[in-house]
């Protein structure tokens, strides 16, 4: 596995993390009214969501034993699954 990868990507992850954190509004109201708000955050949740998936199909094509995943959704089905494999 390369671990520079990964780490370069947590580092990614971390600041959409840190983006949604800073420019969620407190409230649902006032995100209705901030339409750049809401943009921040959907750009932001997609990073977020497609890191994730690169480190898990990084992760099952390096270390796993299992096939590659057809979809985005059954990378997270393949790392469930290997964590409860003996």
């Amino acid at each position: 596995m390369d671990t520079e990868l990964v780490t370069s990507k947590l580092e990614s992850l971390d600041r959409c993390v840190e983006r949604l954190r800073t420019k969620t509004p407190e409230t649902l109201e006032l995100l209705r009214k901030d339409i750049d708000a809401q943009d921040i955050i959907a750009v932001n949740l997609e990073r977020a969501v497609q890191i994730c998936v690169d480190i898990a199909l990084h992760w099952i094509a390096t270390v796993s034993r299992s096939p590659m995943p057809e979809t985005m959704a059954e990378s997270f089905r393949v790392l469930a699954e290997e964590q409860t494999r003996p």
